[in-house]
């Protein structure tokens, strides 16, 4: 985001599904429950999930260390941590 704003959670949530879809584009998010493990609910391997992050990084210029790929479980949780790392915070910043 070049703008310094950090977007609204509606727009993170679009942004993520965005990605999503470019990796799996049979997904249809209305089916994803956003509290639930995002892997389990979509069978994303591994492959998937990375080229998702790639994904998320180009998307939004957020740099994602594997080191906080845990934090990624769910949509709540990518939400939760694309806004903190927008906002400048760090990965375990809460």
């Amino acid at each position: 985001m070049s703008s310094g704003a950090v977007p609204s959670d509606a727009a993170l949530r679009t942004g993520v599904f965005a990605a999503l879809r470019k990796v799996a584009p049979d997904i249809d998010p209305a089916l994803i429950d956003p509290s639930k493990g995002l892997r389990d609910q979509t069978d994303l391997d591994s492959m998937d999930f990375l080229n998702f992050v790639i994904g998320l990084h180009a998307a939004l210029g957020v740099d994602i260390p594997e080191s906080d790929y845990p934090q990624l479980a769910s949509i709540e949780g990518i939400v939760d941590y694309l806004r903190r790392r927008l906002r400048g915070g760090t990965a375990s910043d809460g």
